[in-house]
C-alpha cells in the first residue's frame, strides 16, 4: 500500500525541512535514495524509497548502508544539491509529488584572462589601500537553485533533479515514454484545490497510533536507538510508525519479503551444492574398486582364448572366488587389447582417487560457507543490508568486477598475486605491483607472474616462497615435470623487452630457486584463494 496524499502531507509537516541543509546523498540500491539533512542543531536522515509496493519517503532512525560501487545518480546528486539548502518542502497539490527547491553559493568560474598581451614592465600597477587588496582576493560567488521533484507514485516513482525552469538535469530512472529524460521540460502534473474536502475524506491517514496494519498491538510499538521497535510503547511519530511498517511487513524492501527470498537463495544453492557432493562420493565410491577393474584385466588375459569374436561378454571362473564372471569387452578387439582398456581405467581410477579427496573437501567447505552466509543474512536487522547482501550473493560470477585480473591468495598475512596468462601478467605487472614486491617465474618455459607483495620491515619466509613457487609452476607449461627450476627478483629490477611481445620482461639480480611440484601444498592453497 501506497502512501495517499494526505498521509504525505503529514510526513513532510512532521520532517520539518524547510531552512534544512543537504549534508550527504547516500544510495544504497538501484531504487532507494537517503538524504542526510541538519536543522538548528537536528540531524535527520530522510529515506526515499522507490521500489514497487514500498514506495514512501520518511524519517529512518536506520543505519544505511553504502552501495559497493558508487551509483550514478547519487554522484550526480553529490555535485549538484550537496550543501543546499532547503528553502521549500511541500507537496504539489494532491499530486503525490513532492517539491523540494534548493539553493548554494559556489564560487564563480575565473574571468576569462585578456588576450591582449603587454609586457609586464610596461604596466603601471597602482597603490591600492588594504580594504582594496582584500576586495580584490574574495572569491566572487554565485547562487545556483534546483528543484528536487519526488514522484511517490506506484509502478512510476522516480526522483527528478531540475534547474528553475524544470528542465530535467538528471532522473534516478530514465522513462523516455515519460518524458523524464536528460534535457526535457518536467511538467508536474495540475491539482484541483476544489476537491480538497473530498479528497480529506476519500483517503484518510491510516490510524497508526499502536496499529501496525490491521493487527492491534496493545500499546503500540515504539522505534529504538538501533531503528528497530521495542514492544509496550506507542510510536513517537508517523514517520517511525511508516519506516517500521514498511521495512518489517510490507512487501519488496521488507525484512521479511527478503527473508522469504533469502531462504528461496539458500535451498536452490544448497540442493545444487549437495547434488555436486554425492556426485563426488559416489566417483569416490567407483575408484576404492580400482582393483577390481585391474583384476578384470588379468582375467581377460588369462581367458583371453575363450573371445570368439562374437560376444560382448566374456564368460569365465574367477580364480580367487571360484564365482563364474561376465566380463564386458569389445569383441572385435584381441584379448590384449580389451585387457590394456581394463588397466587404463584401472590407472584413471587411481589417480582419480587422489584428487577426489581434495574436491569432497572443497565441496564441503563451498556448504559451510554458503551456511555461513545463510545465516549472516538471517541475523542482519537492517533490511536495506539484507537486499545488499543477496544482491552481492546472487551476482553472476562473470559480472561480478574484480579490483584486479588472476588470482589471489592470503597466507599468514603475505599477499600473493597470479597472472595466468599474458595479458593479466601485463596488467598486474603495470597497475597492481611495486618495486619492492617479488616476482616469480619459471625459467625456459611459458608461463604465469606471480608477485608476492612486500611488508613493511619483514622479509619473505621459505614457506610463503615455496608456495608461491608452486603457483607458478602450476600455472606454467612445465607443471607435469618432476623438478622445475625458477627464478625470483624484485618487480624494480626488471626491464620490459623492446619490441617484445605482451609482458615479456628481462629481469636482472635474480635467483634461483629450484622446486619439486608439491600437489598436497597446491591443495591446501585452493582453500586459501580469496573469492
Amino acid at each position: 500500500m501506497s502512501l495517499n496524499c494526505n498521509e504525505i502531507n503529514l510526513i513532510l509537516e512532521e520532517l520539518d525541512l524547510t531552512g534544512a541543509f543537504i549534508q550527504e546523498i547516500v544510495q544504497p540500491g538501484y531504487d532507494m535514495l537517503a538524504l542526510y539533512t541538519y536543522k538548528e542543531g537536528t540531524a535527520k536522515t530522510v529515506v526515499v524509497c522507490t521500489a514497487q509496493n514500498s514506495i514512501r519517503m520518511n524519517e529512518t532512525r536506520r543505519k544505511i548502508t553504502k552501495n559497493d560501487k558508487p551509483l550514478r545518480f547519487m554522484e550526480f546528486l553529490r555535485s549538484h544539491i550537496k550543501g543546499c539548502r532547503i528553502n521549500s518542502c511541500a507537496q504539489v497539490g494532491f499530486e503525490r509529488i513532492v517539491k523540494l527547491e534548493l539553493s548554494r553559493m559556489v564560487l564563480a568560474e575565473e574571468k576569462k584572462a585578456n588576450q591582449q598581451t603587454v609586457h609586464v614592465s610596461l604596466v603601471k600597477k597602482p597603490v591600492l589601500s588594504k580594504e582594496e587588496l582584500a576586495a580584490q582576493n574574495e572569491p566572487d560567488e554565485i547562487e545556483e537553485n534546483y528543484i528536487l521533484y519526488i514522484k511517490l507514485w506506484n509502478n512510476a516513482a522516480n526522483v527528478i533533479l531540475c534547474d528553475t525552469q524544470n528542465v530535467i538535469l538528471e532522473p534516478m530512472f530514465r522513462r523516455p515514454e515519460r518524458g523524464e529524460v536528460k534535457g526535457k521540460v518536467y511538467t508536474p502534473p495540475e491539482s484541483d484545490d476544489d476537491k480538497k474536502n473530498e479528497i480529506l475524506e476519500k483517503f484518510p491517514v491510516r490510524d497508526w497510533n499502536g496499529v501496525l496494519g490491521a493487527e492491534p498491538l496493545g500499546e503500540g510499538v515504539a522505534e529504538n536507538a538501533a531503528g528497530g521497535c521495542s514492544e509496550g510503547k506507542a510510536f513517537p511519530s508517523f514517520n517511525s510508525y511508516i519506516d517500521y511498517h514498511y521495512s518489517e511487513q510490507t512487501s519488496t524492501l521488507s525484512r521479511a519479503a527478503l527473508l522469504e527470498k533469502a531462504e528461496k537463495w539458500y535451498n536452490q544453492r544448497h540442493s545444487k551444492m549437495e547434488a555436486a557432493l554425492n556426485n563426488l562420493l559416489q566417483k569416490k565410491e567407483r575408484f576404492e574398486n580400482a582393483e577390481q577393474i585391474k583384476h578384470q584385466g588379468d582375467l581377460i588375459l588369462t581367458y583371453g582364448h575363450l573371445i570368439t569374436g562374437e560376444s560382448k561378454f566374456l564368460e569365465c571362473e574367477d580364480y580367487e572366488t571360484g564365482k563364474t564372471l561376465r566380463i564386458l569387452i569389445d569383441p572385435k578387439k584381441s584379448a590384449q587389447e580389451n585387457a590394456q582398456e581394463y588397466y587404463k581405467n584401472y590407472k584413471k581410477a587411481v589417480s582419480g582417487a587422489e584428487e577426489i579427496v581434495h574436491d569432497i573437501e572443497m565441496a564441503r567447505s563451498q556448504l559451510e560457507k554458503l551456511d555461513e552466509q545463510y545465516a549472516q543474512i538471517c541475523a542482519e536487522q537492517n533490511p536495506v543490508k539484507i537486499e545488499q547482501l543477496l544482491r552481492r550473493d546472487t551476482t553472476p560470477t562473470q559480472q561480478k568486477k574484480k579490483n584486479h585480473p588472476g588470482l589471489d591468495y592470503t597466507i599468514n598475512g603475505w599477499y600473493i598475486l597470479v597472472g595466468r596468462d599474458a595479458n593479466e601478467n601485463d596488467e598486474l605487472l603495470r597497475h597492481h605491483v611495486r618495486g619492492d614486491d617479488l616476482w616469480l617465474h619459471v625459467r625456459d618455459f611459458p608461463g604465469g607472474y606471480v608477485f608476492i607483495k612486500a611488508r613493511k620491515g619483514k622479509t619473505v619466509p621459505l614457506e610463503i616462497l615455496l608456495d608461491a613457487a608452486n603457483l607458478a609452476v602450476h600455472y606454467s607449461k612445465a607443471r607435469g615435470d618432476s623438478k622445475v627450476d625458477l627464478y625470483y627478483t624484485h618487480v624494480k629490477y626488471l626491464r620490459r623487452a623492446k619490441n617484445g611481445p605482451k609482458g615479456l620482461v628481462l629481469p636482472t639480480q635474480e635467483k634461483n630457486l629450484c622446486v619439486t611440484p608439491d600437489k598436497e601444498r597446491l591443495k591446501k592453497l585452493e582453500f586459501l584463494r580469496n573469492e
